[in-house]
């Protein structure tokens, strides 16, 4: 059994998706990554070619032949969608978007410009709006990524992805990919990086321009206070 803070109710509103059926009980909430793949091949078996589009497609994106896009959705120009993919209801996937294989959204998600995603489950209403990468990782209902942020989901040694508890252990996970879990609300500033097997709570802030590796409990703030100098020297303003 998992320590009970990885469980995935304790990160995740179920009623803010429709695929909750990918979650395991008493399985760590990083478990569903595993299975993305199967659950959308089935979800395809289920439904026909000419009923897999019902939003907007400009004439100049790129869909793979299993895609399938929810009502009032709309994919902007030059945007790919290689699938497999479920893009939800009133989503917008953004110009010069790369989503990938196994990626499934709720409703009304924002998959940014020119931002790649990558074998990754997200919950309603989450906006990944600017030059994002997302692998291997799973978003929670109104999660937010600032400009910029990168879920790293592989080791530089390529070994297993363990997930750093706050009492010091390392925590297996079985994975060779992860990039992170960010719960319900939980804000990214800009150009941040979490680092392989990151796990976020609900509600959590990390300050801009930060590298974080570990785990925040719900609520947290990751504060990163760079000291600034200013002194005279600049360039003639006349």
């Amino acid at each position: 059994m998992p320590e009970p803070s990885f469980a995935p109710e304790a990160y995740l509103d179920f009623s803010h998706t429709e695929h909750a059926a990918l979650f395991a009980a008493g399985e760590p909430v990083w478990s569903a990554l595993k299975g993305i793949g199967d659950y959308l091949a089935k979800k395809f078996e289920e439904i026909e070619p000419s009923a897999r589009c019902k939003g907007y497609v400009d004439e100049s994106a790129s869909l793979g032949k299993d895609v399938f896009i929810g009502e009032g959705a709309v994919v902007e120009a030059h945007a790919t969608i290689k699938g497999p993919a479920w893009i939800g209801p009133g989503c917008t996937v953004r110009a010069g978007a790369y989503v990938r294989e196994n990626v499934i959204t709720g409703a009304k998600v924002m998959l940014g410009n020119s931002s790649e995603f990558k074998n990754c489950l997200i919950f309603d209403n989450a906006e990944i709006p600017h030059f994002n990468y997302v692998g291997d990782s799973i978003l929670g209902y109104k999660a937010h990524l600032g400009a910029g942020v990168i879920l790293s989901n592989v080791r530089l040694d390529r070994n297993e992805v363990t997930v750093r508890t706050r009492e010091g252990g390392k925590l297996p996970t079985g994975l060779r990919k992860f990039g992170a879990i960010i719960g319900d609300r939980t804000e990214i500033g800009c150009n941040s990086v979490i680092s392989p097997g990151g796990v976020l709570g609900r509600g959590c802030i990390v300050y801009p321009c930060t590298h974080f590796l570990g785990v925040l409990k719900d609520g947290e703030i990751v504060k990163n206070l760079q000291p600034i100098e200013i002194v005279p020297g600049g360039r003639s303003v006349h």
